[in-house]
């Protein structure tokens, strides 16, 4: 009898943890597209209860509880889009981005007044990856400001405020030195803006919002997910294509040197670019073109249609095949697998390239998705994003 109790209670505590992670793992909020269903893993005793529900130009959201026998526990919110439709684009574009603060990407030894080669950085808590948000209370917006605040220390110890890349803020106190040119440094090496060509994915008239990549815009040093203040969308033109080979990704080199800004980037997130346009002429597009979003269910494997530009100012509609879908796949932009069938293009640029993320795919007359990734073994098969994945993030 003795040994009993121990497993019952291990039974009991292993019970009250499966309710806890299941109950705990409900957003606060769901977006769902029409006839798009959310269903909470049946437990005994848990059930849900619509509280509040409101209407508004594009949809209605709910408010529901979910209590557990009886008794509250959490609430969360459902909101449901109606008459999804969205332009398909295709066509590449520049982007700059600001970061909020600076991110340091590097770490290196300075020469003081004393040729002595010093590391101030040592015995701080500072890492490759954070962002310096501030110095001594002072907002930190670009490198030129952090120059001006270090230097104004006059050697003095200073705090810095730092967004770590989990989403921490942590404090370090650093001391600068005093260089043979007469300047304070910390020996961090920073960046406070990206560039870079992509494809647009599409734009939606009733948010006048785009999309576009199907993944984020990481920091080459940090292999991290760039923390943006600010961004600015301009055309690009397209200079020369690399053809793909294996184990040697492509790419489509365009640039962004005197071209027209024609929107904003508000968001950089891991599944894609959105923000908002302000010149729909500059892109050519026809509002009377959009088509709807696909729900996963009706996404099949089979023929499909990859809308892409290879020259910058056309897109043309190439045949792809769907070859696997992964349905129950929310957490990352791997949600189906694809490969380039036509032989034009495959004859211009090897398969999927640098620069074709978020050239979106057609099937049936629907938005099923856009292009994120390729396998650098067979240029010809990649991966693709769901298309109600870029519309729920571009929700948030």
């Amino acid at each position: 009898m003795k040994n009993l109790k121990p497993i019952l209670i291990l039974f009991i505590l292993i019970i009250v943890y499966a309710y806890i992670t299941n109950i705990s793992l409900i957003p606060k909020k769901i977006i769902l597209l029409e006839n798009e269903s959310y269903q909470i893993k049946k437990m005994m005793g848990v059930d849900t209860i619509e509280t509040i529900s409101t209407s508004n130009d594009n949809g209605n959201i709910k408010n529901v509880e979910v209590t557990l026998f009886g008794n509250k526990v959490k609430d969360f919110s459902i909101e449901t889009i109606e008459n999804v439709q969205v332009v398909p684009i295709g066509k590449i574009i520049g982007m700059k981005l600001y970061t909020n603060g600076v991110l340091i990407v590097g770490m290196s030894q300075i020469e003081n007044q004393n040729h002595e080669m010093v590391s101030p950085f040592d015995a701080c808590d500072i890492q490759e990856g954070d962002t310096i948000l501030k110095v001594n209370d002072k907002e930190i917006e670009n490198i030129d400001n952090l120059k001006n605040v270090v230097n104004q220390s006059n050697g003095e110890n200073v705090l810095l405020t730092l967004l770590r890349e989990d989403g921490t803020l942590v404090t370090s106190n650093i001391t600068p030195v005093q260089t043979k040119a007469d300047e304070y440094k910390l020996g961090l090496w920073v960046k406070d803006a990206a560039t870079g060509v992509g494809t647009i994915t599409y734009y939606e008239k009733n948010t006048e919002s785009f999309a576009a990549l199907g993944h984020g815009i990481v920091d080459t040093d940090t292999d991290q997910l760039i923390s943006i203040d600010s961004g600015e969308v301009v055309t690009s033109q397209v200079m020369a294509i690399t053809k793909a080979q294996v184990n040697s990704p492509g790419e489509i080199r365009g640039t962004i040197i005197n071209q027209k800004t024609i929107g904003e980037v508000q968001k950089n997130t891991p599944f894609g670019i959105y923000g908002k346009l302000d010149s729909l002429s500059s892109l050519n597009i026809d509002t009377n073109t959009a088509i709807p979003v696909a729900l996963r269910n009706e996404i099949q494997t089979g023929n499909a249609k990859m809308l892409c530009s290879l020259d910058g100012k056309n897109s043309k509609e190439y045949d792809i095949k769907i070859e696997k879908i992964f349905p129950n796949n929310h957490y990352d932009n791997k949600s189906m697998l694809i490969r380039v069938t036509d032989e034009e293009l495959i004859q211009q640029t090897g398969g999927i390239i640098r620069g074709l993320s978020g050239a979106p795919i057609l099937q049936n007359g629907k938005f099923v998705g856009a292009v994120t990734n390729v396998l650098v073994s067979n240029p010809e098969i990649g991966y693709a994003i769901f298309g109600d994945m870029m519309i729920k993030e571009m929700r948030k």
